[in-house]
This record gives structure tokens, sequence and C-alpha cells, in this order.
């Protein structure tokens, strides 16, 4: 499919500033540093800068055409460089992926939850790809402008799969009326963003709103394990449910190796690689969606089997002098915190260590959600017990019901916690590291793999 500026124009509602409306338009980029020759620029104003302002600087780059919105149009120099001018250029990039979908066609996944969202769509791509050609959002381009941009990157792709996340009600909803999946997944619903939402339910409610733009005849794909999603019940919506307890695809006979699912009436055997339950119920969901996309189960095992962690979630790392690391600091919930435990407890190493930071965006519950972290610490132990941050001294109190006092350790700073751990930690220790992204657990990371 090859667009030209005056599709751009029609499907924008947009006008020719400058330049030919004959171009053919390229990939799309709304930040000028990672632009490519040929590529189309989107000027999009932030609360602490307006990407309009460096248009200049994204035709300097290479970029052959911008989208730029009408009220920084007094701004402009004279040029005969190709410019279209939208309202609103959000809006524009809405209307360019809807109309790229409904053009192109693929089968659409959506996935979202409260933690779990990235390695769900990892491992769906993982197993749809042994199928299908596919395209995946990267990183976190996960919400109203990364999303979208993601799917302006289709070309011939048969499948995409959009991970959706939030902070506020409505901005799913935003997502999926875009995307129109055929295929929408939950992982879970829990505490995150408590603070922003006020409620579970309201945290159900905004999950929910993934089905807001599935197919007539969409599938919705569930943690039947997750409390707030086993019962749900929505007539209009065909549902499946996966787990360990209830559902139509039930993991049986676990181990911290394998489980096993029956489908069709047989048995068959899938690898638990991480070990962890948290991994366990990511793969029910992945095979799940493997199977209804027709995908052979021999192809699914050779995917879960194969699966290797996104970068920055249980990701191991050597130190110089020797002792292993295993960063999982990109994020950090409740249930998250517990996995990455539980995950610890599965690795070999003279000691294991955790090293755990605040889990933020808790509100009122801070308190409470920390301590149940502390309070599975003091009923599965760790060799040492590190927290750091306000809230994290939760975590230490209620360890220390279960563990020996001296072998738990917390500051309020990371500053202040490098010494001791520069010390503390020796060869053949292992060490998780884990925290909510904003509070940049990365820096102990790095801190760590140059001083033990």
């Amino acid at each position: 499919m090859n667009w030209t500026v005056q599709n751009i124009l029609e499907i924008c509602n947009g006008k020719l500033y400058s330049g030919d409306k004959n171009i053919i338009i390229g990939d799309f980029s709304k930040d000028t540093r990672t632009i490519k020759d040929g590529d189309i620029y989107v000027g999009i104003k932030g609360e602490n800068f307006d990407g309009n302002s460096f248009y200049k600087d994204a035709f300097s780059r290479g970029a052959s055409v911008l989208i730029l919105e009408e009220s920084y149009i007094n701004n402009l120099d004279d040029t005969d460089k190709t410019i279209i001018i939208v309202d609103d250029s959000v809006l524009a990039l809405k209307k360019l992926a809807m109309a790229k979908l409904r053009e192109l066609k693929p089968k659409v996944i959506a996935v979202t939850g409260s933690v779990g969202k990235t390695s769900t769509k990892d491992m769906i791509l993982r197993v749809v790809s042994q199928k299908y050609k596919t395209l995946a959002t990267d990183g976190n381009y996960n919400n109203h402008l990364g999303m979208p941009l993601t799917v302006l990157k289709l070309k011939d792709e048969e499948v995409i799969i959009l991970e959706m996340g939030m902070n506020n009600l409505g901005e799913i909803k935003y997502l999926s009326d875009i995307a129109e999946p055929d295929i929408a997944v939950i992982t879970n619903i829990l505490p995150v963003h408590i603070g922003n939402l006020g409620s579970m339910d309201n945290i159900l409610k905004a999950k929910l709103e993934i089905i807001s733009g599935l197919k007539k005849d969409g599938l919705l794909i569930v943690n039947s394990d997750n409390e707030y999603l086993k019962n749900i019940n929505i007539p209009s919506v065909n549902l499946i449910k996966c787990g360990t307890k209830t559902g139509e695809f039930l993991a049986k006979n676990i181990t911290s190796l394998s489980f096993e699912l029956n489908i069709n009436n047989k048995t068959y055997i899938f690898e638990n690689k991480i070990g962890t339950t948290g991994f366990l119920l990511n793969s029910l969901l992945a095979i799940t969606v493997g199977i209804k996309l027709g995908i052979s189960i021999n192809d699914i095992q050779n995917a879960v089997s194969n699966y290797e962690l996104t970068s920055g979630r249980l990701e191991k790392i050597k130190t110089k002098k020797g002792a292993t690391i295993i960063n999982d600091a990109y994020n950090a919930s409740t249930a998250s915190m517990i996995n990455s435990l539980e995950y610890l407890q599965t690795q070999t190493g003279k000691r294991k260590i955790a090293i755990l930071g605040n889990m933020n965006e808790l509100g009122d519950d801070a308190k409470k959600l920390h301590e149940e972290v502390g309070k599975y610490i003091s009923k599965h132990p760790v060799d040492f017990l590190i927290t750091i941050g306000d809230n994290a001294k939760y975590i230490s109190s209620e360890a220390k019901l279960g563990m020996n006092e001296s072998k738990i350790k917390h500051f309020n700073t990371k500053k202040e916690s490098k010494t001791f751990l520069k010390n503390l930690i020796k060869p053949e220790d292992i060490i998780i590291v884990k925290s909510s992204n904003s509070n940049n657990f990365i820096e102990i990371v790095d801190y760590l793999q140059e001083a033990s």
C-alpha cells in the first residue's frame, strides 16, 4: 500500500501548505531524533514542548513530508518542502491508523491488563509468528500516540498485536475503537493505578474497555485465576477463560518445569520455561490465541519453549566479579513483585538477595500493598532483603515476621544504599532488583554490574 500526500490530505481532512501532493509516504515518526530519510514527521504539541516547532530539524534529518497543526501555521517560514496542515495532529494519527487497518485488514490482537501486558504480548508474538507474518507493539508504544504509530508501520503483515496501556478511564476505549480487535486479551486486574482510578471496580471497568471496538464476531480471552475476571459474564461477547482452577483452557499437573493442557480431548505438555505462576498464565493466554488462529500444537509448544523475556524483565546480567543480577526494574506491582520473588526462588545461587523499591501510583492502598509483598517474603524468606524508599519500608517491616531481622536492611534513597550493597554482594550471589520504573532502579543494576 503506497499512500501519497494526497491520500493523507483526504484521510485527515488536511490542507497542503506547500510542496508536492504526489510524494509517496514513508514511515511515520513523532521524534526528530529517530527520523530516517523519506519519513513523514508528525508534530505533536505536548505538555512540555511543542513538536511542531521542530519542523526545520525534521526536514534537516531527512523527513520528506511534515504534518503540522493549524495553530502553528503563523510560525512557519516560506518553503517549497511538503507540509500538510491539520486541525489536530493526534486526531490525524487516529484517522490514519484506522484507515490503514481498514485498508489492509490484518487480524488484530489487543492485549491489556494490570501486569504482564508486555510479556504476554511478546509470548503471543512468538506463537503467532510461527504461522503468520506479524507486527507487534515495540517497547512502551501502548498509548494514544504509540499505538497508532505502531499501526502505521503495517506493510504486508497478516496479524498485528497491539498492547494497550492506561492510567485513567476512557483511554483503552480510545485505543480499542481505533484497533477494532478480532481478539482481545486481559492478563489480570490488580491494584495498579488505583491512585488514579479510585477502586478495583474502576480498574476492571477500564480494562474491559478493550471490548469497546471488538468486532461483532470477536473473542475475549481472560485469565480466570484472577478474582476480578473469573466470574465476568458478558452475554454480547464470545468469552474464553484460561487458568489453573477454572476455565475452558485449564492447566493441570503443574510443576516448576511444565504443565499439561487438554485440547480437543487430547493432553499436551507445555514447558514452563520461567518457572513462575505468572509465566504459566501468560503462556495459557498465548496458547489460546494460537489455537484460535489455527496454529499447530507442535508449533505452539516450540514457541512457548523458546520464548525469551523482554530486556528489563527478569533479565540476567553478570557482574564483573561473578554475581548474577536479575534485572526486573522495568515496573512493579504487588503481583509482579511476588512473581519476581517466586522466580528468584527457582534460581541457583550461593545466596538469594532481593533489592526492592517503591511501587508507585497505589494511592491510599500503598501501605497495605507493600505489606503484602513483605508477608510473602516472611513465608518465603530470602538470604538478604534490602528495601529502598518511603513505602518500601513496609515490605521490610512485614518480612521481619518470618525473616531474621539482621538479614533485612532499609534505606531511604538509592544513594544511601550503594556502599552497603557493594560490600554485601559476593561472587555466586543471585540478586533480584525490582521497583517501579520511575524510581530508576536501573541505576542500581548498572552500579552493581560494575562494583560487585
